[in-house]
């Protein structure tokens, strides 16, 4: 089994860790929020302030396309999807590979159309593509699966999650979600009833195992994390009909935690030991479940406290540091930081902003990435909210900046509609 896909209730201690302790730095971000999912980045020794301009810019890129997928980064590489890419010369959508030291686009693979559905700022790409070896993986908006070579782009083979397995969204979004890959499994969330998750050979595509959930709404916009139970791996997963376990070895369902009809369920579960926050958006909140080890191989769950409103998150996703979750509120202007095990919110405050925020963590700061291309570096600290710099990101406010963030080895990575930018996060000597 790779660390990466297992370690979603280790790799959060990074986040308990204060500014001066010494972690190594990640080799890779080759999913979807990290190697644990966590979108907690093990780096230290960052800038503790940023000039009025923001951090050093290394270099800005052109090609990744019409986009709200963010980046992987694995070895030399970075991968991203988008369509229209200022690159090609067609309006349909490419997976993208990138030279990591100069921000050279390397090559390109035509996935499909591009996804038009909605108002504008709703279309195009969304899922971030996951690394593993020699193969990189993504799903596009309509449900293909894709498989394709990192040296080259080759195609190496496509499943259609929805003839294949009858998968449907739960909403009339296109599909968003970043492929777990563990071992020899490729998983992923096709939702509906027939298959709500299924896992296949990484190497080929062929099913392994499908768990079908009665009642399931559709897929959502998460993506799987994973947690070990006595001994035992589960995979946990939202879908527009809320949260469920899965036995990561057979497929078998373990437990659901149903939740009202909603617009959309997208952030990606937190998981610390046996417990899992979820959260949906549109008013619903955040829910903490704890999960036990029963006889006979069983899990059960347990609920700690019910979805509270005052912990929803639309699309931003919420990170834990240390026993506080931080996240903006719903799709609001506005940062919380909340107690885990109790859901209670210590402080709420406006940041300088506006529209929903993205945030991920490293070095004791929230890096909090607002809809009109605001970035801010604020204090991880539940004692209050400190908003330390804050600057925008060039070529921001035609579309909404959505794609989630990157930070490793020192470095973030944004992803802004048709431009990747690299910025210098750490300290001066």
């Amino acid at each position: 089994m790779r660390v990466w896909t297992f370690c979603s209730g280790i790799a959060v201690v990074f986040g308990m860790l204060g500014p001066g302790s010494a972690v190594a730095p990640a080799a890779d971000w080759p999913t979807f929020r990290g190697p644990g999912r966590t979108a907690v980045a093990p780096d230290t020794d960052l800038a503790e302030s940023w000039p009025a301009d923001g951090p050093t810019l290394v270099w800005q890129s052109a090609g990744a396309g019409r986009g709200y997928a963010s980046l992987a980064i694995a070895g030399e590489k970075i991968f991203t999807l988008g369509d229209g890419l200022s690159t090609a010369g067609d309006a349909d959508e490419y997976l993208t590979c990138f030279d990591r030291a100069t921000g050279k686009q390397l090559w390109k693979t035509k996935t499909g159309s591009p996804w038009a559905d909605g108002q504008e700022s709703w279309q195009s790409s969304r899922s971030t593509p996951t690394v593993d070896g020699d193969t990189v993986y993504v799903i596009t908006p309509f449900g293909q699966l894709v498989a394709c070579a990192t040296a080259d782009g080759r195609e190496k083979y496509r499943v259609d999650l929805k003839a294949t397995f009858g998968g449907t969204k739960g909403d009339s979004w296109g599909y968003s979600e970043s492929v777990t890959i563990d071992g020899d499994r490729l998983v992923c969330t096709p939702g509906g009833e027939q298959a709500t998750m299924v896992a296949l050979d990484k190497k080929t595509g062929r099913p392994l195992w499908s768990c079908p959930m009665k009642g399931d709404r559709g897929a959502g916009h998460a993506s799987i994390v994973t947690a070990d139970i006595g001994g035992r791996e589960v995979y946990l997963q939202t879908t527009a009909a809320g949260a469920f376990a899965v036995d990561a070895e057979t497929g078998k369902f373990l437990w659901a935690y149903p939740i009202d009809k909603t617009t959309a369920v997208i952030p990606t579960p937190i998981v610390k030991d046996d417990l899992v926050f979820i959260a949906a958006g549109y008013k619903r909140g955040g829910a903490l479940l704890r999960q036990k080890a029963g006889p006979g191989g069983t899990v059960t769950m347990q609920e700690v406290y019910g979805l509270k409103p005052e912990l929803a998150n639309k699309h931003g996703g919420i990170v834990l540091v240390g026993d506080h979750l931080y996240g903006c509120a719903d799709d609001q202007a506005i940062l919380i930081c909340a107690e885990l095990e109790t859901g209670k919110v210590v402080w709420k405050e406006r940041g300088s902003g506006k529209g929903s925020a993205t945030v991920i963590a490293a070095d004791g700061h929230l890096y909090v990435r607002y809809a009109d291309g605001t970035l801010a570096l604020v204090k991880a600290d539940p004692s209050g909210y400190t908003e330390v710099s804050s600057f925008k990101v060039p070529g921001s406010g035609d579309r909404p900046s959505w794609a989630h963030m990157v930070i490793l080895d020192g470095r973030l990575y944004l992803r802004e509609g048709d431009a990747i930018l690299c910025y210098d996060l750490r300290a001066a000597p």
